[in-house]
């Protein structure tokens, strides 16, 4: 078996049967569509989608200085966690560029679960073993441990619920508890990549086949889908989600993203990156470069990420995501532009399309907020 020999999940055989449309993502042979990704979208912003999400990288962290050593090691106060609860947070190098956005759950008093973003998975399980020096802690690779399988959209509670005797009431958003579903033990994550209300559930990949099928027909009324990778991007997009390698990259600290709020600078000890990081929070605070922001189209063409941004005939930005929006209607992007125009609103802002320069709407993000 070659190195370059893409990787499957345990649902692999199922979404060939579906019909799926399989796209290499990450090493990873995984769904991009089954059918209409317009659809599929719909589905997830009006009634409930399945994913197959188990390309993501799980990585645990266990001993009596499990919480010292992430502390250390990543930017969030990830002591200051309570168990059962999860964060969202970064893993960053000495010189403050972005490694990874991870969430990371709090499973025990010294057990945690990090979870990495496929395509940086090996290299946030290598950090966070380099980082694991002189503290009492271990860093295991887990990723062959867990097929992961989400449910999401507002359907989703009652469809889950209907197969779990857990608490879904008392779950928070951002926060797992352990249980079973559909007989299968899982660790139920109120957690997700869409906009929506919705469930994470992480099991043993021998038994990814039974939950997604009594999913499937626990759902089958409440109007549930499979949904492939295409769908997830377009729906975390008008989210306002930052997506690894577009809005997020080693080349922008998380102050030039604008989510400097995930720093933990008050947090007990030292942590990589620190030092940097102290800087870049001066910089944004008195002159930030770039600003994320959102662009609507006026017309019906589609930026791309890394078209340039333009206003009065120079380049001002560059965007990261774009894509039609089957929400709104209208083409959407995120693009960092330079700070004089970022204020939603500003006139006169347009993205580089093929050499013709198309009008665009500055607005803030997100895109789309769910009704509560």
């Amino acid at each position: 078996m070659s190195s370059t020999a893409l990787r499957h999940t345990a649902l692999d055989a199922l979404h060939r049967e579906l019909g799926a449309t399989m796209t290499d993502f990450a090493g990873w042979d995984m769904p991009l569509r089954y059918g209409s990704e317009r659809d599929e979208h719909t589905a997830v912003r009006t009634r409930a989608g399945l994913f197959d999400l188990s390309h993501m990288g799980e990585i645990t962290v266990t001993g009596p200085e499990a919480a010292a050593l992430l502390d250390f090691a990543l930017v969030g106060n990830i002591g200051g966690v309570a168990t059962g609860r999860a964060r969202y947070t970064m893993i960053c190098r000495a010189d403050g560029g972005i490694l990874d956005d991870l969430i990371v759950y709090r499973l025990g008093e010294t057990e945690y679960m990090v979870v990495a973003n496929a395509s940086n998975a090996q290299v946030v399980l290598d950090a966070l073993v380099e980082r694991s020096a002189g503290f009492d802690a271990q860093v295991r690779d887990d990723r062959e441990a867990y097929a992961l399988l989400a449910v999401q959209g507002p359907q989703s509670p009652g469809i889950v619920k209907s197969l779990t005797d857990a608490d879904l009431d008392g779950l928070k958003y951002y926060a797992g508890l352990p249980g079973t579903v559909a007989g299968v033990p899982a660790l139920i994550a109120r957690t997700g990549y869409t906009g929506e209300d919705g469930f994470e559930l992480f099991v043993k990949p021998e038994h990814a086949v039974a939950l997604w099928q009594a999913l499937t027909e626990a759902g089958r009324d409440a109007g549930l889908v499979p949904c492939g990778l295409s769908c997830r991007d377009t729906l975390r997009l008008e989210a306002g989600m930052p997506l690894y390698g577009h809005e997020l990259s080693t080349s922008l600290t998380p102050f030039d993203a604008g989510l400097g709020r995930v720093v933990k600078f008050e947090k007990e000890g030292d942590f990589v990156g620190r030092e940097a990081l102290l800087e870049a929070a001066e910089r944004a605070a008195s002159k930030p470069p770039r600003v994320l922001v959102g662009l609507v189209a006026e017309g019906r063409r589609i930026p791309r990420a890394g078209f340039s941004v333009v206003a009065g005939g120079e380049v001002i930005g560059e965007v990261t995501s774009g894509a039609p929006s089957p929400t709104l209607g209208k083409p959407i992007a995120m693009a960092y532009v330079d700070a004089a125009h970022a204020a939603p609103g500003t006139p006169g802002v347009g993205v580089d399309i093929r050499g013709s320069h198309e009008p665009y709407e500055v607005v803030a993000l997100p895109f789309y907020k769910r009704q509560k």
